[in-house]
């Protein structure tokens, strides 16, 4: 049962993803890998508040955290893309587009991460 919950949840999860894959090339160009870039700042984001929440509350069901965390979760972000977005700004010679990418893609999803936590604290 495990197993499905968690593959239910990554076909969702990816599901979402190349919506907003879709999505953000229509409104914000292809110059910038914006997609990635905001996934992994809300993909982060939202882990920060599950992680937060399952951490203060203590009392959801393991289903729930297979399904959310490494499920969903787990299907909507992914740092393959996000390497693959910054070899390929660099390799285009494009080194500060590419540095900022990567900087600003740790460091927002780390403040995005704790950010979700300190919400779910001011909320417990």
């Amino acid at each position: 049962m495990n197993y499905l919950l968690v593959f239910v949840g990554g076909g969702l999860g990816s599901v979402l993803r190349h919506t907003v894959n879709v999505i953000c090339p229509k409104f914000l160009g292809t110059h910038f890998p914006y997609h990635t870039f905001i996934i992994n700042i809300t993909g982060s984001t939202i882990m920060g508040l599950i992680a937060g929440y399952l951490a203060f509350k203590g009392d959801a069901a393991q289903s729930w955290r297979l399904f959310l965390m490494t499920g969903i979760l787990g299907g909507y972000t992914t740092f393959s893309a996000f390497s693959l977005d910054a070899g390929l700004l660099y390799e285009r010679g494009e080194l500060g587009l590419a540095a900022l990418y990567v900087l600003g893609s740790v460091v927002l999803s780390i403040v995005g991460l704790f950010a979700g936590l300190a919400l779910v604290r001011s909320m417990v």
